[in-house]
């Protein structure tokens, strides 16, 4: 599972989510890449989880990158735990992926079988996503 070695501080602000990713719209290694087409936080979990969905489906064929990590920290007050007394202890880690993120690429497979791992890939995710291939140079 994706997890930081070190972070500065170890709980956050919650932070924005508005507007469109800065940077990394393209395909940039694989032929074929996941582009969200909303925003949301994605957790560790569901990155380990869409990576496996992907590599299984492509039985350990072509390669598989993973654009996003998930460097932000949140948090959770235990169960019946009242207002007050501070934040809560962090809970696990999440990356925010803004609309217009290629989160996943995938190469050095066919076409039916990238578009098909991908596809399994967006069932464990919280974003809506679209299959975009490499734009010809």
């Amino acid at each position: 599972m994706l997890v930081p070695k070190r972070v500065k501080f170890r709980r956050v602000h919650r932070g924005h989510m508005r507007g469109e990713a800065k940077g990394g719209k393209t395909v940039a290694f694989g032929e074929f890449g996941l582009q969200a087409t909303t925003s949301s936080w994605i957790t560790n979990r569901q990155i380990e989880a869409a990576r496996i969905a992907m590599t299984r489906y492509m039985k350990r064929g072509g390669k598989v990158w993973i654009k996003i990590f998930p460097h932000k920290s949140y948090t959770s007050k235990g169960v019946g735990v009242r207002m007050g007394n501070g934040k809560g202890a962090p809970e696990g880690w999440v990356e925010p992926v803004k609309r217009g993120k290629v989160m996943f690429e995938v190469g050095g497979v066919p076409e039916a079988t990238a578009r098909e791992a991908l596809r399994l890939a967006q069932h464990k995710l919280p974003v809506r996503t679209k299959i975009i291939a490499r734009e010809a140079e």
